[in-house]
């Protein structure tokens, strides 16, 4: 019996890395060096260099990071440009349609480095692991993440409010009058 109370307890500590966080941030300048390609064009015979930290496959696969950059995405106003992820002035960030490369990798730079005509750089004004959270969030957006890790959508988004969050009320009589309540009288 204890063998097996052993090994529960042994398997319950090794756990799922799913919710795994870090509570201490990384300070400003502590930011991880990538070179992304944005295109497959390079000039020589090899294609382009990249250079990157891997540190993206931690932030998708960890439910808290996703859920954090949602936070954040709304904290800094991210949906005044991108709505909620449909486009409005800025680009849309659902559909397959990326001008700067869709991998977490190319999200971060392009909101650590800004871009040309409207997106802002936030170099220096978020943390770095704020930037690859909030870079995991609008991953999750376009549905580049696993179901498991992906936030689910705010209430207020949807048509109608949730079916259990609706009041409760009484059958009403639907349908057309009868020819008989339409006939003048």
């Amino acid at each position: 019996m204890r063998p097996r109370v052993a090994l529960l307890a042994c398997l319950l500590l090794l756990g799922c890395q799913r919710e795994e966080r870090s509570f201490e941030p990384q300070p400003k300048g502590g930011e991880t060096e990538e070179k992304v390609a944005l295109s497959t064009n390079s000039p020589g015979a090899g294609g382009p260099v990249t250079e990157e930290a891997h540190k993206g496959a931690e932030y998708e696969a960890n439910a808290y990071h996703v859920s954090q950059g949602k936070r954040l995405y709304g904290w800094f106003n991210c949906s005044g440009c991108h709505a909620n992820g449909g486009g409005g002035s800025g680009p849309a960030l659902i559909d397959d349609v990326w001008i700067y490369g869709a991998r977490i990798e190319n999200i971060v730079a392009t909101i650590r480095e800004g871009r040309p005509n409207g997106m802002p750089s936030f170099r220096g004004k978020i943390p770095d692991d704020q930037i690859w959270e909030i870079a995991a969030y609008v991953r999750s957006l376009g549905r580049y993440v696993r179901k498991d890790v992906a936030p689910g959508r705010n209430d207020s988004i949807q048509a109608h409010p949730a079916e259990n969050r609706l009041l409760p009320q009484d059958p009403q009589q639907g349908g057309l009058p009868s020819p008989a309540e339409l006939a003048p009288q």
